[in-house]
């Protein structure tokens, strides 16, 4: 892997993300559109070290009877604070992670990067569609 101009930090690798955090509790309404957003995520570019700074969203329809239980949702995206990974890869890691514990098809997750390098990044994984 190429290496950053200048001065870079350490960082951890991805297995320190902790899904385990992650808690849900039954809610029985499967057409209702839960959105939750946040604007203070943070994880490390694998390329520089420097931290990369993002707005998630998260919509979902609660298939799976559950919703996510935001408290271990914030340790989760805690969890990604000192680990270098690719922003494309935040978003599909939360997509995987969040299916999972949801057990729901209808689930999209859209992140959007803070300027860096003068470009605009916005990544976008999953439907809120019913898959046939």
């Amino acid at each position: 892997m190429p290496e950053a101009e200048g001065r870079s930090f350490e960082y951890l690798d991805e297995s320190h993300v902790n899904p385990e955090f992650l808690e849900t509790f039954n809610f029985d309404s499967p057409n209702q559109l839960i959105s939750t957003e946040t604007d203070e995520f943070s994880a490390v570019c694998p390329f520089s070290g420097l931290p990369d700074i993002a707005y998630i969203k998260i919509e979902y329809h609660p298939d799976g009877g559950k919703c996510v239980e935001l408290k271990s949702l914030k340790y989760y995206f805690i969890s990604f604070r000192n680990v270098g990974i690719f922003q494309e890869a935040v978003t599909k890691r939360i997509y995987i992670d969040l299916q999972n514990i949801l057990d729901t098809s209808r689930l999209k997750i859209t992140t959007i990067y803070n300027t860096r390098g003068g470009f605009d990044t916005t990544c976008v994984e999953g439907s809120l569609f019913k898959e046939d």
